[in-house]
């Protein structure tokens, strides 16, 4: 058993936080430490956008909570915690929070997001 078995499990409460632009926060919880995949909540928070965006890594994931109208490519709908969605590559997509409460997503990439990584490094 490794001595340090405790890296294995993940508290989002602790891990590093940034906010990629106004009224999204994510929380990096893998892809810091030589893994070739990255794991991240992300928050809209009530009242915000996330404009459309585009990016090379595939991203795959689950409402975690909240509900937003989320758009990928030509289709659009409403998203609600357990619903689950795949956007590939280099396709345009946005979240609009809908409601009071953060729209969440736990969200993977591949390859991690580097962008991500950078804006962690700039914090500190």
């Amino acid at each position: 058993m490794a001595s340090n078995e405790t890296s294995f499990f993940i508290d989002p409460e602790k891990a590093p936080k940034i906010m990629p632009m106004p009224g999204l926060e994510t929380r990096i919880l893998t892809g810091l430490h030589g893994e070739r995949m990255m794991m991240v909540l992300s928050a809209t928070l009530p009242g915000h956008v996330v404009p459309v965006h585009a990016h090379s890594q595939e991203q795959i994931g689950v409402v975690y909570s909240g509900r937003a109208r989320l758009r990928i490519g030509d289709q659009e709908r409403v998203v609600r915690k357990g619903d689950f969605y795949r956007i590939p590559a280099n396709i345009p997509h946005t979240d609009a929070c809908a409601g009071d409460e953060p729209f969440v997503m736990l969200d993977i990439f591949c390859p991690i997001r580097e962008d991500f990584v950078e804006e962690l490094k700039g914090k500190g």
